[in-house]
């Protein structure tokens, strides 16, 4: 079989037979115009409107998925479906089946995913929110491009069509409305081939509030689209933090006995030393989490690693993070030692040296993190000494 098209249904009454009958009029176009079979499934969430029957009677193949969820329910449906090119669309008549026609064609053309975009086509009015349609969808979209570096325009259209040899090779797991934003994604991140057409969206014609929450599950798509860019959400605040409690603690070490350090006309004391220590550490931490993060998805295969990366990796060995974080916590020790030194041949008299203090205790804390991370990459790489078996 060629196409399957799957419809998630949840009390859909008012709509389904109507979905399912458009469906099967893409289907005539495309057996008549290009000799392609094709089935429609609806995989019902647990509707108690009847929706069940008036799917079977207009002509589709109704499963039921006991799991509930948006996501839960298309993977169920793609799970038996038997076509060779997936087609998923909402069950609401917010979406022309007919469109889907060009979509297929893309994936016979070689696309790998094709995206249905509603801002390259049309909203009809009322078929929108305006904060969906002029904060969040636009939102979203343009955080994807821009950690993605991808030229998706809408990446929460509903109308789209996979390749089930693409679909499988995802491996996707979300069951809420984030399973959206997860095949965009790993697909990108897979690389591959990524279609757009332009379709129209019309008015919900069921009559009631929508299952789709704007907040909740706009939040849900951005912190799912962070997971899956450790890079910004590890490693940019970590550089932030190391470059704030590094700068605030050099002008201090540097200020030596002046009980104020200078930056312009901001005063800086010792309070400040605490702060950039801590920054300095939470950020050595934070880093640390990024990179197990990146390693998780090499592993897996979410990503490849980019040149630095690659890079990295190849220059990374276990004794060298040993080595690293023991120097680090050698020269704290020593650091700490001589001001303890300084301390005692006073007669332990007034020891005014928190900077220095808290600058060997970093260094300290900061080592120890090293050492252990090397440990744990080691781990992850499969307890090798030599890291670059990830690439």
């Amino acid at each position: 079989m060629d196409v399957s098209f799957v419809l998630p249904c949840l009390n859909e009454a008012k709509t389904i037979a109507w979905c399912v009958s458009r469906a099967h009029e893409a289907l005539d176009a495309l057996r008549e115009g290009h000799a392609l079979t094709g089935e429609v499934i609806v995989a019902d969430n647990g509707s108690t409107d009847g929706s069940q029957d008036l799917a079977r009677a207009a002509g589709a193949r109704v499963i039921d998925v006991a799991a509930r969820g948006y996501g839960a329910a298309l993977r169920g449906g793609f799970e038996v479906a038997r076509g060779r090119n997936l087609v998923m669309g909402d069950s609401d008549r917010s979406y022309d089946f007919l469109e889907a026609v060009s979509m297929v064609l893309e994936l016979q053309a070689g696309a790998d995913l094709c995206m249905g975009s509603r801002f390259r086509g049309e909203i009809k009015p009322r078929a929108m929110p305006w904060k969906n349609r002029h904060i969040g969808n636009p939102i979203l979209s343009g955080i994807l491009r821009m950690l993605f570096r991808t030229t998706v325009s809408d990446a929460h259209c509903g109308l789209r069509a996979i390749t089930a040899d693409a679909y499988e090779r995802l491996n996707l797991s979300s069951t809420g409305m984030e399973f959206a934003s997860e095949m965009v994604l790993k697909s990108v991140l897979k690389g591959y081939r990524v279609a757009e057409v332009p379709v129209t969206l019309w008015p919900d014609g069921r009559g009631r509030p929508p299952h789709l929450n704007p907040w909740r599950d706009g939040l849900r798509h951005l912190i799912y689209m962070l997971l899956l860019s450790p890079s910004w959400l590890f490693l940019l605040p970590a550089a932030l933090m190391f470059s704030f409690g590094l700068v605030v603690l050099a002008i201090l070490l540097m200020a030596g006995d002046a009980e104020m350090a200078r930056l312009g006309s901001l005063g800086i004391g010792d309070h400040w030393a605490v702060a950039a220590s801590t920054a300095m550490i939470m950020a050595v931490q934070t880093t640390a989490i990024g990179l197990f993060a990146l390693v998780y998805n090499w592993r897996e295969g979410l990503r490849s690693p980019g040149r630095i990366a690659a890079a990295f990796l190849r220059w990374s060995r276990l004794q060298y993070w040993l080595l690293g974080g023991a120097l680090l916590v050698a020269a704290g020790l020593v650091w700490a030692g001589s001001i303890a030194l300084d301390w005692i041949n006073s007669d332990f008299g007034a020891l005014d040296e928190m900077r220095g203090l808290i600058a060997a205790a970093t260094l300290i804390v900061i080592g120890s993190q090293i050492f252990f991370s090397g440990l744990l990459i080691s781990i992850f790489s499969g307890y090798r000494a030599r890291h670059a078996v990830l690439i």
